[in-house]
């Protein structure tokens, strides 16, 4: 009855452990097959056609290039092209400025008949229209024809998915603004973190040393959003008087929350690590004369190195993939940071607020899909290197 029983045990966590896998599995697919999806998506809005004259010279155009025309940052070709002109933007909407209600027919039914006259006849020309109306024997070039490039996305320097005629979606800014503001919580969080994990593992008393830990362990089960909001009511202000900035939402302040979110992790696994130090070794530099200061830098810390490398490592990964915390109190400016009092916009803060309004299976959809499989694959190599530091002590 007794090996029934294990048998049966032995079956359970069996198939818990394969269906817990295959799931695991199964959204990492999901995540990716999303993701891809992008690079299938035309670089103009689904369902319109960007179009020159086809004397223009340009073969292609990027998505910021398309936004600098259409928003008048270039006026002229020469400035993207060997050819001259000032550029002429045409929309749907401005085709009454060219030609009269009577010419374009009671049901509109002359519309790309007009549309393909216009093309023909202005060389510096670049119209953007529903594809419904552009002409069977359209005269014009076509130059939306492109799909959104892997270097569109990876080396893209501007995030405006909702940017018309032509989305934009790049990387680099919200990639530099998760990395700025991570790295600037482990730099205010290790010192702090590494000073009261040595602190509980050699100077604190049993008696503090057990009031400490099942406290600072309790702040790690505070919900993100308590963290952003105590940010958003008192970091955040105290930041903008105290440095005499126009907003405090920054990239400071995001680090400062994220610091301090981390520090129970970094406390917990360093302390931890501190106290598997064998005593003999203690005893030993003791016996040769080391104060306690030295014999905690100078044997205790170099064989703790790994689990204190490991704590930094993990504290990390909680700020990269922080969300909310980071969404209320950095200010959510998707441009590349060139100071740390800045706002930012980071790629976890970015899913959160854009997933709800994106449309499904959309090219803005998909590329926060692809923000995600990048979050994926950062955090999992920040956990193959906690794997790495971790072992490396028992090899």
């Amino acid at each position: 009855m007794k090996k029934f029983f294990e048998k049966i045990v032995e079956g359970g966590l069996l198939v818990s452990g394969s269906v817990t896998s295959l799931t695991i599995l199964l959204i990492v697919l999901f995540l990716f097959k999303e993701a891809g999806g992008l690079f299938n998506s035309p670089t103009v809005e689904e369902g319109y056609v960007l179009a020159v004259n086809e004397q223009n010279d340009v073969k292609r155009l990027s998505p910021e290039q398309i936004m600098d025309i259409f928003d008048g940052e270039i006026t002229n070709w020469n400035e993207i092209s060997d050819q001259e002109g000032d550029i002429l933007l045409f929309r749907l909407s401005d085709l009454t400025s060219y030609f009269s209600e009577d010419e374009l027919g009671s049901q509109f039914e002359y519309v790309p008949e007009k549309i393909n006259e216009l093309v023909q006849r202005e060389p510096g020309i670049i119209a953007f229209f529903p594809e419904q109306y552009m002409a069977e024997d359209f005269k014009g070039r076509l130059i939306s024809g492109d799909k959104i490039s892997l270097w569109d996305f990876f080396g893209g320097t501007r995030w405006y998915p909702t940017s018309t005629p032509s989305p934009i979606f790049g990387l680099i800014p919200l990639l530099l603004g998760t990395l700025l503001v991570s790295i600037g919580a482990i730099i205010i969080a290790l010192p702090f973190g590494l000073a009261v994990a040595i602190y509980m593992a050699e100077i604190a008393n049993f008696r503090t040393r057990n009031f400490l830990k099942p406290i600072i362990e309790l702040l790690a089960g505070i919900p993100s959003v308590v963290y952003g909001f105590f940010g958003l009511v008192v970091i955040v202000p105290l930041i903008q008087k105290g440095l005499n900035l126009p907003v405090g939402e920054t990239a400071f302040a995001g680090s400062v929350v994220l610091a301090i979110m981390a520090l129970p992790t970094i406390i917990t696994v360093a302390e931890d690590s501190m106290r598997t130090t064998p005593r003999a070794m203690k005893e030993a530099s003791l016996a040769l004369g080391a104060t306690q200061w030295q014999t905690i830098y100078k044997v205790i810390i170099p064989y703790s190195i790994s689990g204190i490398t490991s704590a930094i490592v993990l504290g990390i990964g909680r700020a990269i993939g922080e969300t909310m915390a980071v969404l209320m109190v950095t200010g959510n400016a998707a441009v590349i940071p060139t100071s740390f009092f800045e706002p930012v916009r980071t790629i976890p803060a970015t899913i959160a607020a854009e997933l709800g309004e994106a449309p499904a299976g959309g090219a803005h959809y998909e590329a926060l899909f692809l923000l995600g499989a990048v979050l994926f694959v950062i955090t999992l190599f920040l956990s193959i290197l906690v794997e790495y530091i971790s072992n490396k002590r028992k090899i």
